[in-house]
């Protein structure tokens, strides 16, 4: 199994947000993503803001 993560790096933002995640599933990984997204970053959790946020996901070992 190949996990999958979000790096909010390739993300330009004025906070800067360094934070990784990941997780072994699309799933967990979007529930946790979500959440950071909504609390942290103020996005709303909607279904387009999900795909959107699907399209960042990416497969393998964070880079450094």
């Amino acid at each position: 199994m190949t996990r999958k993560y979000i790096d909010c790096r390739q993300f330009p933002s004025e906070m800067k947000c360094t934070v990784a995640i990941s997780a072994d599933s699309e799933k967990e990984l979007m529930e946790i993503a979500v959440q950071h997204a909504v609390a942290v970053h103020g996005h709303k959790d909607t279904h387009e803001f999900r795909e959107q946020l699907k399209t960042a996901i990416k497969e393998g070992v964070l880079p450094a």
